[in-house]
């Protein structure tokens, strides 16, 4: 399992060839307090990089969620939708938003790995 990051705090995790599992990170759970709602986006769906492709809700304040590569939603955790707290509870796993196939491994290999995306977070 490779995890990778952005800088708008999402995390990437490719679990198969088939896809990979996208959600917020801990930093970004924090921030944004209890979430209360999430938009997500629709399976079938293409997306560019950096691409909005849902939004999270909380008690404090929306975000945008952005799409950390290129591809095509493949699924939706229904679990997160029904129970939009899993994103504070369990953000690095029951939490997950969506599921994607990459049709750039490029753009993957260019998000922090797990020691930028600490170095990011000292700098905030």
């Amino acid at each position: 399992m490779t995890t990778m990051y952005t800088p708008d705090h999402e995390w990437i995790n490719i679990e198969d060839h088939e896809a990979a599992v996208v959600g917020i990170t801990h930093h970004a759970q924090d921030a944004l307090g209890d979430v209360v709602f999430v938009d997500l986006p629709e399976v079938g769906k293409t997306y560019a990089k950096g691409e909005i492709a849902g939004v999270v809700e909380s008690v404090k304040a929306a975000a945008d969620l952005y799409m950390p590569v290129s591809g095509e939603v493949v699924e939706v955790n229904e679990e997160l939708r029904a129970d939009p707290s899993l994103a504070n509870s369990d953000p690095l796993g029951n939490g997950w938003f969506f599921k994607v196939h990459i049709t750039n491994m490029a753009e993957f290999d260019q998000l922090m790995d797990p020691p930028a995306y600490d170095k990011l977070l000292t700098t905030l």
